[in-house]
């Protein structure tokens, strides 16, 4: 009996350690953002995290996923447009993971996936608009081409929060023409600017004229305000318009007044010899 006891005792002396660090191995701490599919003799059996969790060592391995928006940088590529404009862009994809277990069963790596489908996907798109409408409307390409590739992500339980185009680099005789267009442009809404000035000042002036056609008082004291105006200025000579009704009195005046003119003597005729 005293032996048994002592084997038992040396047993358990033994397997209870044993037993505390297999317990204490199996134990996992996911952080907030992490979540871990478990799987159970190479079957997928559930998701854990986050804290802490147990895991069966040696039945069970887990893999950590982080389901943060992650950013995937786009590289620049060259592509086409749809009136063959060679061009070069590159984008950004924002993107996070809202099912953990699908991201992992689904695709084997899903980081590369996203970047190969946003990559092709920016082709497609940037192949079916014309380059005004890339540089224009860039808006709405981005959020075209966010349809497109959380589209083909939602199988692998991803979610495409959004993606933008960075630059558009376009060749330098594409620059050249465009910069002559855009001033060809403000050239054209210049003159239009000035013409509806010339215009609208043409309708004032003639306004004014018929005011002052109408009214004789207010052209003597437009002369007034102008020969005021000219006086102010440090000009050694002041020229005064006269009104043309005063020129006209005064030379009729003159024309009265003047001593009448004394007739020329007519010349003396030459008579011939011998007449009588």
């Amino acid at each position: 009996m005293d032996e048994l006891g002592t084997l038992l005792s040396y047993s358990l002396g033994v397997a209870l350690p044993l037993l505390v660090l297999f317990a204490i191995s199996g134990i996992r701490i996911a952080q907030e953002y992490e979540r871990a599919v478990v799987f159970t003799l190479g079957r997928y059996s559930r998701t854990a995290g986050p804290g802490m969790y147990w895991i069966f060592p040696l039945a069970e391995w887990q893999r950590k996923v982080d389901i943060r928006t992650v950013t995937v940088s786009v590289e620049r590529q060259e592509t086409i447009t749809k009136d063959s404009v060679t061009v070069k862009i590159d984008a950004v994809v924002w993107h996070r993971i809202l099912n953990p277990s699908r991201a992992v069963l689904s695709v084997a790596d899903y980081r590369n996936a996203v970047h190969q489908v946003a990559q092709t996907s920016l082709r497609n798109i940037i192949g079916q608009h014309v380059l005004d409408e890339v540089l224009k409307e860039r808006n709405t390409i981005n959020r075209t081409l966010q349809l497109m590739v959380d589209t083909a992500t939602e199988p692998w339980g991803i979610k495409i929060e959004m993606i933008e185009m960075k630059d558009v680099e376009i060749p330098i005789s594409m620059q050249r023409a465009m910069a002559q267009e855009a001033e060809a442009v403000r050239e054209k809404r210049a003159r239009l600017i000035k013409a509806e000035a010339e215009l609208e000042a043409s309708v004032k002036l003639s306004q004014g004229a018929k005011q002052m056609a109408e009214n004789p008082v207010a052209l003597e004291l437009r002369r007034m305000q102008m020969i005021t105006e000219v006086g102010a200025e440090q000009n050694s000579t002041t020229i005064i318009l006269m009104p043309s009704d005063f020129v006209t009195l005064a030379h009729n005046l003159s024309e009265r007044l003047a001593p009448p003119r004394v007739p020329a003597p007519a010349p003396a005729q030459n008579k011939a010899p011998g007449a009588i």
